[in-house]
């Protein structure tokens, strides 16, 4: 088992980190990162909450990276991608209404 502490101060580590965070924000700017160690798979994961509609684009940007850190480097070093709360919120206000836009008329009692 790797020691979480260790694996995120590793300077391997630190780097792919750092790489992976240019590349993310040189494309979104306003881009907010949050790192941390989880155990399944074990390794390090950066999570990436960018206000996006999809972030599968993030994923598209530095997939072929991640391959190279992860398989030819053999760093375990994930990545996460999230939207900020406010949007996922405005996506369920939205689709709440949709909803309610098409929803049946009740039962008329007996």
């Amino acid at each position: 088992m790797i020691d979480a502490h260790i694996a995120i101060a590793d300077p391997r580590i630190q780097s792919a980190l750092a790489q992976l965070k240019c590349m993310i924000r040189d494309r979104y700017p306003t881009a907010t990162f949050d790192v941390f160690y989880r155990d399944d798979p074990e390794g390090v994961r950066l999570r990436a909450t960018v206000d996006i509609e999809d972030t599968d684009e993030v994923m598209d940007l530095i997939i072929d990276t991640l391959y190279e850190i992860q398989v030819e480097q053999e760093l375990p070093v994930y990545v996460v991608t999230a939207q900020p709360l406010q949007r996922v919120a405005a996506q369920h206000a939205a689709y709440q209404r949709e909803q309610a836009r098409h929803a049946l008329p009740p039962l008329p009692l007996p």
